[in-house]
């Protein structure tokens, strides 16, 4: 009866890191854009957070803000930005032209 238990509880969490896993390759598919937008640019583009696009800022300092947040900035955890899409935005807003929209505040 323990190895039917053990043996089933081995399966749910075999299970659970499969869709954990999944979870996560369907997330690093979205590009850049698409998390910028999903998750900066409700701030970073309208009058709450300072403008990043168009700045140069380095990548390294992108994905210390995103991991650790500052000040009214939360820490975005690799549940809600996988390690792939964050290495892709922060090398995406290292490069970006700005928006004439964000800058004509």
């Amino acid at each position: 009866m323990k190895r039917i238990i053990l043996l089933a509880a081995s399966l749910a969490l075999a299970s659970t890191a499969q869709a954990a896993q999944k979870l996560g390759e369907v997330q690093a598919q979205r590009s850049p854009e698409q998390v910028y937008a999903a998750v900066c640019g409700y701030c970073h583009g309208r009058n709450v957070g300072p403008v990043i696009r168009g700045r140069g800022l380095p990548a390294e300092t992108v994905e210390y803000m995103v991991r650790h947040g500052q000040n009214a900035m939360p820490a975005f955890r690799p549940t809600e930005v996988t390690p792939a899409e964050l290495k892709a935005l922060a090398a995406w807003v290292q490069t970006s032209t700005a928006d004439p929209k964000e800058h004509g505040r």
